[in-house]
């Protein structure tokens, strides 16, 4: 349907519930289909909660690197979280990944079990929204003042010391 609509010129746009078309969003295959077609593609900016964690955080905003979504099942999650705190640590470069916000509460516990208590680990959540929530805070503390995170959008971003 998509070429249909291309073949007879129609404008077409791309919207995304949360987060930003073309970013860890399926928006980037329909894209790429227009590419294909050699069809104009005009970004157009707006809330993006990779860019606000990031400005938000206090991290490395100079040097950082989006990941998306790590890996659901062990042994891989766990690698990628300490590869992730090392490639930190080596390059002063912020880390930022997304999770489901379902798996929140999972990701966390797993951040906290593998990264050292120094790395610091912010948390932005729901975060144009009127409970958002946005904390940066070394690993050390979040063990001892763990938050229940609710089901909702969230960015993790890490930063090694």
């Amino acid at each position: 349907m998509l070429k249909e609509w291309l073949d007879k010129g129609y404008d077409i746009g791309v919207m995304s519930e949360a987060g930003c078309p073309g970013i860890a969003d399926p928006g980037s295959v329909i894209v790429q289909k227009a590419h294909e077609h050699n069809t104009e593609i005009i970004p157009l900016t707006g809330p993006n909660s990779i860019v606000l964690a990031l400005m938000a955080s206090g991290l490395n905003g100079q040097s950082f690197a989006f990941n998306g979504y790590l890996p659901l099942k062990e042994p891989g999650r766990s690698k990628c979280i300490k590869d992730l705190e090392q490639l930190s640590a080596k390059e002063k470069q912020t880390q930022v990944f997304i999770e489901t916000p379902y798996r929140n509460n999972a990701l966390l516990d797993e951040l906290l079990k593998h990264c050292r208590d120094n790395t610091l680990l912010s948390i932005a959540q729901n975060i144009t929204g009127k409970d958002a929530y946005i904390k940066t805070l070394p690993v050390s503390k979040w063990k001892k003042h763990k938050p229940e995170l609710a089901k909702q959008p969230a960015v993790f971003l890490l930063l090694a010391q």
